[in-house]
Order: C-alpha cells, then sequence, then structure tokens
C-alpha cells in the first residue's frame, strides 16, 4: 500500500458573504487552541461579540480577493499544491490535504483515507513555524477523527520546518526575484519587512515555540540574503482584540517607515505557504494604504510559495526524509 500524506491547512469559508462567514468564523474560534480560557467566556465573546460584529467586515474582505471561477484563493492554490505534490512523489504516496476549519474538513478527509485503507500516515502542517494555535489544533482535529475508527494507521508528523535549508533557501530566492524586478525598473526598495501572523503573547509565556521559530527563521533569511543590521525587520500580523500581541506590528511598521521617509519596501511573509486573505488583502491591499497614508510610495509584496516547483521540491523532501523505513 502507498504510504497517505495528508497536508493540512487552516481553512477557508465556502462564499465571500456574511452568511457563509458566520459558521467559518464560529468554527476557528470556538477552538481552544485559538482563544484560550474559559470555555463559558469564549463561548460570549464568539457569540456575541466576534462573530455578530465581524461577521459582514470578514466577508467585504473576502469579496475583494474572490475569484470568480476558482473561488477562494487559499483553496485553489492548495488544491494544486496536492496536485504538484502528488506529481513530485509519485504513486508511493497518496497526497491528500484538509482544512482544520470549513471544507474539505480533516474528519472528512480521515474517513476518506481510512474508507481507502490508510495504513501509514504523514501529517504535513501547511505551517513552517509551528504554534498549538496551528499546528497543535490540526493534530487535534486529525487524532479525534482516529478515535472514530478502530483500526488507525501508523501516523508520522512533521511539526515543524522552520530552519529547513532548502525551506530557507526557496524563500531567499523568490526575495531575490522581486529585488532583481524592482531594481529593473529603477526602484530597489530601501527596507526589507519579515512578516508573520501574530499569536497573543501570553501564549509565549505559556510556551508557545512560535516566536522563537519565528525570529529564527527571519534571521536566517536574513543572513541568507546578506542583509546588515537596519536594512530588515521582522515584524507579525493580523492580530485580533485588545490583548497585546507578538510586536512589532506589521501595520505600524510600514506607517513609521512611511513618516521616515521611506519610499519602497519590500515585504515577504514566510510563515504562510498560500496566498490568502492576510497576504493578497491585509498586505497587498491595506498594509499598501497604510503605507501610503503615511508617506510611502511602493509596497512590494513577494506572493507566497504557492505550488512554485522549488516549494513543491522542498515539501517532497521533507516527505521522503519523514518516510524513511518505511519505503
Amino acid at each position: 500500500m502507498p504510504i497517505d500524506v495528508l497536508m493540512l491547512q487552516l481553512g477557508t469559508p465556502d462564499a465571500p458573504t456574511t452568511k457563509a462567514l458566520k459558521p467559518y468564523l464560529r468554527e476557528f474560534l470556538s477552538d481552544s487552541r485559538v482563544i484560550e480560557g474559559p470555555a463559558w467566556l469564549r463561548w460570549l465573546l464568539v457569540n456575541l461579540i466576534i462573530v455578530p460584529f465581524r461577521s459582514s467586515k470578514s466577508a467585504a474582505k473576502y469579496q475583494r480577493i474572490w475569484d470568480e471561477k476558482s473561488g477562494s484563493p487559499l483553496l485553489s492554490i492548495t488544491q494544486s499544491q496536492r496536485d504538484r505534490l502528488q506529481e513530485r512523489l509519485g504513486n508511493q504516496y497518496r497526497v491528500a490535504f484538509g482544512m482544520r476549519y470549513g471544507r474539505p474538513s480533516i474528519p472528512e478527509v480521515i474517513a476518506e483515507l481510512m474508507k481507502n485503507r490508510c495504513e501509514r500516515l504523514i501529517l504535513l502542517p501547511m505551517y513552517p513555524q509551528y504554534s498549538a494555535t496551528t499546528t497543535a489544533s490540526s493534530f487535534d482535529a486529525v487524532f479525534d477523527a482516529l478515535k472514530t475508527h478502530r483500526v488507525v494507521p501508523s501516523v508520522r508528523a512533521i511539526a515543524e520546518y522552520h530552519a529547513d535549508p532548502q525551506y530557507i533557501e526557496v524563500t531567499a530566492r523568490r526575495i531575490e526575484r522581486f529585488i532583481e524586478n524592482a531594481s529593473k525598473s529603477g526602484k530597489p526598495p530601501e527596507m526589507f519587512l519579515l512578516s508573520f501572523h501574530g499569536i497573543p503573547i501570553d501564549y509565549i509565556k505559556r510556551g508557545d515555540p512560535y516566536m522563537r521559530q519565528s525570529a529564527a527563521t527571519a534571521k536566517l533569511v536574513a543572513k541568507r540574503m546578506g542583509w546588515k543590521k537596519g536594512d530588515w525587520k521582522l515584524v507579525f500580523q493580523s492580530r485580533l482584540g485588545r490583548q497585546k500581541w507578538l510586536t512589532p506590528y506589521t501595520d505600524v511598521t510600514l506607517m513609521d517607515l512611511g513618516r521616515q521617509g521611506f519610499k519602497r519596501v519590500l515585504i515577504s511573509q514566510p510563515g504562510f505557504t498560500a496566498d490568502c486573505l492576510e497576504t493578497i488583502d491585509e498586505i497587498g491591499h491595506e498594509g499598501l494604504e497604510e503605507f501610503r497614508s503615511t508617506g510611502g510610495e511602493d509596497l512590494i509584496r513577494v506572493p507566497c510559495y504557492n505550488d512554485e516547483p522549488e516549494f513543491i521540491d522542498m515539501l517532497a523532501q521533507l516527505v521522503e526524509r519523514e518516510s524513511h523505513g518505511w519505503k
């Protein structure tokens, strides 16, 4: 039997509408890994405050990135990543993907895998840096789903690859291409930002390694690029609520750079493996507006890895390494 590979991605709503956003946000934010604390308080926050007031705003943002033919960028890109990875790995493997929130859900995909006699399973999170809010939550969903089956497969999990040399190289090469293109036009970047999704600082204090791993990735990329201190910054985006999240904040940094006279900034997001709302809209649309609001001009966004051959090859090597002894 081939080895099964399950790509784990965060998820996306079914449609860019308020109606579709409500169940998606409710599922996402009801996860105790995402919003920690007493269950009753989380229920109140999600159902009485966040979902009623954020659904329509989130829907408007999704409408800006939704494609008429392919729908959600995250879904269509993940499907393409799955197809390209299957081609690269060959018939010794069967590649599937599941969304932690939304569809195809992890329980649905696990059921299909078990129906097809899954005996050996490799979990491949599409989050290079480990966090309980993403990686552990996705693992939770996998093992909860396996609880419903009498016979379960042997399971191996790739917890993170934040410092993998090929991952760093792929990241650097993508940045180099965009620097070269900007330089050809006579407008090279004056500052480089490496932006990662934020999480509450309290989670770091409780032992989450995400900040350490994000910083390690950023430093390795900067070293590979030959950037000196002052050439680049590590920043964090996508915060929610009033509690303190990892700093410096991406939006605040962009506006500060505009005030300081920077006109051209390049931003890469190494923690995102597929373009989605947080990359296309939050940076490509909102980030650009924030930068320009204080005097900036060009915000060069490096697209995510998506289904680039170099990235797919890196994923394949991770899988092949993890399956050592099974083949």
